[in-house]
């Protein structure tokens, strides 16, 4: 690895590289986010809240303490340049490990290193286990003693959710540090420092003007490792020594929306979705719908989410919400993409626009409350079919009345078990539909009280 001017940097170090190892590549061939990486905290911009001056982590480092961490955070906010400081403020061995490549041997590696640190009166070091999600349960557990006791200090970085990823048993002996994306004007400096400071793209002599950094920089959506390599591919492809603002354009063409369609920005953006529709805000959810389609997205994971919003959140205020739902599933289903996404279009703005109701919902929660209390009782001897001679002889059916023969079109019969002959589960509000179906439900209800009295 080498420092902010290319220098080789001495401060990483791997069990191969310790045992005599060769390591590849030179600063000339390392990627420009390597080159231009900062040196000291105070060069680290864009994560203040985290590492800023009086934060809880800053003091401890001032003691030259370091606590094991898991930095968790997007691609290109920092957590591997935090990591390498960490260690360099601490004057701490620092190891750089993949956990994509290293096992339980390399582990043991990586320990017994630490432990012959120790012994020879230096600090602990600090290891550095990059996409530490992947490690599995033996291999996460393989470092609990040694965290634990203070043989080594683990960084782990990660760019998933810790409580889904890390065991409960490593996350109780880390702290978690979570990382934001950095904002266009943490990333203006982060490309600004890159043209006066890397000696490369300053030989070069590009001129690049304002504008096309902050257009870098916004596009790039809070990473600075993409967008260091956007503004290094725009100067080494830039003709008469001018990067023009269609040179720009071109470079950001291919550039990704971020979306993990298995981690946690699946879930994320799909809760966006969900509850603009629900605030009814037709704008924000068919942002959100496109761009979980533009990024890669299954568009009937996005439909089944929709269908069910049309019964939880809608529900019987507009009942024709649930059929154009479902529609617009058929429709995705049979059109593809791109045709299909308008059905998924139209089908947001409805449900934005609709009334809302939870009543559904509350009904449901309602009866799973008696269920879970236990309120199971057998049904009703009159609500049983009786298509044999014995099932009639034990009473099955009996006392059961038609309603289609009743003066009132229902009758006086008790449907619920005893112990839950009074309770009331619907409860319907005055949201679109529900009044009229509401007042469809009482109307019934009096029905039946008349029935019972003229049978009285």
């Amino acid at each position: 690895m080498t420092d902010l001017f290319g220098r080789p940097d001495k401060d990483s170090e791997s069990p191969s590289a310790a045992a005599g190892g060769r390591r590849t590549g030179s600063p000339a061939q390392a990627p420009l986010a390597e080159r231009v990486r900062p040196q000291t905290l105070d060069d680290l911009v864009g994560q203040d809240e985290v590492i800023g001056p009086g934060t809880p982590l800053r003091r401890l480092l001032e003691e030259k303490r370091v606590p094991s961490l898991v930095l968790w955070g997007p691609p290109g906010s920092g957590k591997t340049t935090l990591a390498r400081l960490l260690a360099r403020h601490c004057q701490a061995r620092f190891m750089a490990h993949s956990a994509v490549l290293s096992g339980v041997k390399e582990i043991r590696q990586i320990v017994a290193m630490a432990q012959a640190d120790l012994r020879a009166g230096k600090p602990a070091p600090v290891v550095f286990i990059d996409e530490i999600h992947r490690f599995n349960r033996i291999q996460q557990d393989a470092f609990l003693p040694h965290v634990e006791n203070g043989t080594l200090i683990l960084v782990g970085a990660t760019t998933e959710n810790p409580s889904f990823e890390v065991n409960a048993a490593l996350l109780s002996r880390v702290q978690v540090v979570a990382l934001a994306p950095l904002g266009p004007e943490a990333l203006v400096t982060v490309l600004e420092r890159a043209l006066a400071r890397d000696e490369a793209l300053v030989q070069r002599g590009v001129k690049v003007s304002s504008d096309a950094i902050r257009r870098i920089a916004e596009a790039c959506r809070g990473d600075a490792r993409r967008a260091l390599t956007a503004l290094e591919t725009l100067v080494l492809t830039a003709a008469e020594g001018r990067a023009r603002m269609a040179d720009v354009e071109r470079v950001l063409a291919q550039s990704p929306l971020l979306y993990d369609r298995a981690g946690e920005e699946h879930y994320n953006l799909l809760s966006a979705l969900h509850k603009s529709l629900r605030n009814s805000d037709a704008d924000a959810a068919v942002y959100w719908l496109v761009r979980m389609l533009r990024a890669g997205e299954d568009p009937l994971v996005v439909a089944r989410r929709m269908v069910r919003f049309a019964s939880e959140d809608v529900g019987l205020a507009d009942p024709g919400a649930l059929a154009l739902t479902m529609a617009a599933r058929d429709a995705v289903h049979f059109l593809g993409l791109p045709e299909g996404g308008l059905a998924l279009v139209e089908a947001a703005i409805y449900l934005a626009a609709a009334p809302k109701s939870n009543a559904l919902s509350r009904t449901w929660n309602s009866v799973c409350a008696d269920l879970d209390a236990g309120h199971s009782e057998p049904v009703p001897m009159a609500l049983r079919n009786a298509p044999t001679n014995l099932m009639k002889e034990m009473g099955y059916g009996k006392g059961y009345r038609y309603a289609h023969d009743e003066p009132e079109g229902t009758a006086d019969l008790d449907c619920l078990p005893e112990d839950l002959r009074d309770r009331k589960y619907v409860q319907l509000g005055d949201a679109g539909r529900e009044q009229d179906l509401a007042g469809a439900l009482t109307a019934w209800a009096r029905r039946r009280l008349a029935a019972r009295r003229d049978k009285a």
